[in-house]
């Protein structure tokens, strides 16, 4: 049997996996966590197979906390859930450890499979994914700019592509807006870059937005 952990900030959105996950017998526990705090708790104090981790959460990212979980229980085979299309985030977080990385536009019967794969140590890749995965190998060593920034540069970038103020992503990521700004000039420098033009181009050129 099967126990799940759902880690999400918005409780509709655990309710909804909550109610999918309940229809499938092999699952036999369900929990929640709304935050990373909880999620880390709840993960030292219980054992669980599968955690579903929301990329995008107030505070630490779903990336940050996929690293401290496979740090402190490498056993458990944690699911990335995101609303970002797999080229953002999807190869980095199977890089990371993660056993599978799903939109949260899958069909509930992809969810339940993903669950169950990963819970008997497997990893779930979609077939545009495995076709990402087989063009790095093809690319030689070659990596996209992208690949050089941090976790949060990376989701710093991807909102600004997405026409999110400083200040928008500051609420969305619970930092201030100075620390938006420190990002952002990260992100330049690492990238040749001297303008959010410049980045909204290129993340819409790479398919980072959707």
């Amino acid at each position: 049997m099967i126990s799940v952990l759902i880690t999400d900030d918005h409780p509709v959105v655990r309710q909804g996996i909550k109610q999918i996950l309940e229809t499938c017998r092999e699952i036999h526990l369900i929990d929640e966590a709304g935050d990373g705090s909880q999620c880390m708790n709840k993960i030292l104090a219980n054992d669980y197979n599968v955690v579903l981790l929301d990329i995008s959460m107030p505070g630490r990212s779903g990336l940050e906390l996929l690293k401290d979980i496979k740090r402190i229980k490498p056993s458990i085979s944690v699911l990335m859930l995101s609303i970002y299309p797999e080229e953002q985030y999807a190869l980095r977080a199977l890089k990371t450890g993660a056993s599978g990385y799903l939109t949260k536009s899958s069909a509930p019967e992809e969810l339940i499979t993903a669950v169950i794969k990963a819970s008997n140590g497997g990893k779930y890749i979609t077939q545009s994914l495995a076709e990402a995965i087989a063009n790095e190998f093809d690319k030689d060593g070659e990596k996209p700019l992208h690949e050089n920034l941090s976790d949060r540069e990376l989701e710093v970038m991807c909102l600004m592509a997405k026409g999110k103020s400083p200040k928008e992503i500051a609420g969305i990521m619970a930092i201030s807006p100075k620390t938006v700004s420190t990002y952002r000039e990260r992100t330049l420098n690492k990238m040749n870059m001297s303008s959010t033009t410049e980045i909204i181009r290129y993340a819409l050129k790479n398919g980072l937005v959707d």
